[in-house]
């Protein structure tokens, strides 16, 4: 049966979730289910709201967009990096991809990857296969990635050509700049082009214990994409190019994926705002604190966690008890069913309301103790 038809007109701290046959609306305090729940940092509705009435190029050759590209090379340090502004995620996945793929060749990630496993067999549309290997706290290593390639040795199988990784990962984790590096090297030694998914970048850098910067992430890689939609845009990402074979004729990829927007000045933008006077730092900086705030009342409570809880995604184990009280006033998802206890998803935000933050500690305190 087909799901009816999502019903207009919310209450404020009401959710429409979809079940097997229709739409139900759920009241609740506070939302922790994802981080692009809320629209977009004021300045950047500002930036917006101040072109709104003039005139400008289409198609990314505007003067807005022209200075956000600068600010994005001086933050990255790339001063020679091509950037280009999408709407969303997996069409920056998709199009970096397979602009590079001969039929033949395929991709490598763990198996929980947003590229396997959230976008509908984008990719694989395409016709290239994803080769995909079992996570380590959602981290692919580089004796996955070489142990891929000596397997896949001969004409009669697809040839590895790119190593996918999300930073953070699909389970909050955070690659380390060891890692970055390691991973960066075998690429190299084995031919492979190293690209990162970076809808959560900002969160990663910013993470508990991360260090990498933005410029040292952008020196190891050929290609990754800044997230704007989970960090204070409205919309959009910024694809960076760095490797020269990548870039060629990257603009017929975007308007054959249906990325070059002729307003395209909207997505641009708002990168220049966030990239003005540190906004995209400190946002991300704001989720984490949020994230790191519940992680603690959570660890002191006994409580374990599925994964490390050091960005802006959570995976506590709690008792089932626990989360049906929960699940009233907040918000959330449940990872995986377990009998007597469950891993959650509680994911904050650059939005995230303190005081929620707060009256949700108060709460797990209280259910948690009697």
């Amino acid at each position: 049966m087909k799901h009816a038809n999502r019903p207009l007109g919310v209450a404020k701290n009401c959710f429409w979730r979809r079940n097997k046959v229709t739409w139900v609306l759920i009241a609740m305090q506070y939302s922790f289910y994802n981080d692009y729940s809320e629209g977009a940092h004021p300045k950047v509705l500002q930036a917006l709201a101040r072109s709104n009435e003039g005139q400008e190029t289409g198609y990314g050759l505007d003067r807005f967009t022209t200075e956000a590209v600068e600010l994005i090379r001086a933050a990255t340090k790339r001063p020679d990096a091509d950037v280009h502004f999408v709407p969303t995620g997996t069409q920056a996945n998709l199009i970096v991809l397979s602009s590079v793929l001969r039929s033949y060749e395929s991709v490598i990630a763990v198996h929980t990857s947003h590229i396997n496993v959230h976008e509908a067999g984008a990719l694989e549309a395409t016709g290239h296969k994803i080769i995909t290997v079992p996570h380590i706290n959602g981290k692919l290593t580089p004796e996955q990635v070489r142990e891929t390639c000596a397997l896949h040795n001969d004409e009669h199988m697809v040839q590895p050509r790119v190593v996918y990784i999300s930073q953070t990962t699909e389970l909050g984790t955070v690659y380390s700049k060891t890692e970055l590096q390691q991973l960066s090297q075998t690429c190299r030694e084995l031919n492979l082009f190293f690209y990162i998914d970076g809808a959560r970048l900002g969160s990663a850098l910013t993470a508990r214990g991360s260090d990498c910067t933005l410029d040292e992430l952008a020196g190891m890689v050929d290609a990754f994409y800044i997230g704007g939609t989970k960090n204070g845009a409205l919309l959009g990402e910024a694809v960076v190019i760095n490797h020269r074979e990548l870039k060629k004729n990257f603009r017929h990829h975007l308007k054959q994926r249906g990325a070059l927007l002729a307003k395209g000045y909207a997505i641009s933008l708002q990168f220049h705002a966030l990239f003005t006077d540190g906004l995209y730092e400190e946002l991300a900086k704001h989720a984490n604190r949020m994230a790191h705030k519940i992680a603690d009342t959570i660890e002191s409570l006994g409580y374990r966690f599925l994964t490390p809880p050091i960005s802006n995604q959570l995976f506590p184990i709690l008792p089932n008890t626990v989360i049906e009280a929960l699940k009233p006033n907040y918000g959330f998802y449940i990872w995986s069913q377990g009998e007597q206890e469950s891993p959650i998803r509680l994911v904050t935000s650059w939005a995230t309301d303190e005081q929620a933050v707060d009256a949700f500690i108060e709460t797990i305190k209280n259910v948690s103790t009697g």
